[in-house]
This record gives structure tokens, C-alpha cells and sequence, in this order.
């Protein structure tokens, strides 16, 4: 059976809770212990879900926020439904698929 597993990123929620409210307050707390992310990554972190995120940049973001990764992503699983036939194989397709093509054209010269 497969599995479908997704997340959910948390950060803007868990910096509203510390009282952080816009995206550029971050910035300066980053810079102090190294991580040189520019306002505009900032804000693509905090207002989207991030794909890939340095192992570093989320520790330091817990430290900031006195949280834990798993504070920072809510992960969930559930099983994906496998659509099965009756047989196993593909269906088969109707037997009156000649009747749907279309008819050639005829080109006639001109008179």
C-alpha cells in the first residue's frame, strides 16, 4: 500500500506567538549568528512553504523562536487509495471506435 505524505510549514504561525509579526524582524536576529538570508528570502520563508531549507537556518530559527523542528513542520500521513480492476489489466476499449473517426475529406479541383 502506498503512503502519501505531506507537511505543513509553521513558521509564521509560531512567530505570531512570539510576537512577531512581519517578516523583516527576523532578518537582524538571522544576521547576528551568521546566516545572511536578504529580507526577500526571509519573507519567501515565512510566507510560503519551503521545498529546501538548510538544516542551519532552522536551527537558528528554533533558537530565535525557543521551539523545535517539529514545532516549525506538522507532518501527515495517511494511506493512497490503489484503483484496482476487476482483472488486473487495462480496460478495454469499446469495440465501436472505427465508428468515431471521422470521415477523409475530399479535395475537389477547381472548376
Amino acid at each position: 500500500m502506498k503512503r502519501r505524505v505531506g507537511y505543513t510549514w509553521r513558521l509564521r504561525e509560531i512567530m505570531a506567538q512570539h510576537q512577531i509579526f512581519t517578516a523583516t524582524e527576523p532578518v537582524p536576529l538571522l544576521r547576528e549568528r551568521g546566516i545572511g538570508l536578504s529580507a526577500s528570502q526571509v519573507h519567501r520563508l515565512v510566507s510560503g512553504t519551503p521545498e529546501r531549507l538548510s538544516l542551519q537556518v532552522m536551527a537558528e530559527l528554533c533558537d530565535i523562536l525557543s521551539c523545535t523542528p517539529a514545532d516549525l513542520v506538522a507532518t501527515t500521513a495517511e494511506n493512497a487509495g490503489v484503483r484496482k480492476t476487476a482483472t488486473g489489466d487495462l480496460p478495454t476499449p469499446p469495440s465501436n471506435v472505427a465508428k468515431l473517426r471521422p470521415r477523409a475529406a475530399r479535395i475537389l479541383p477547381d472548376a
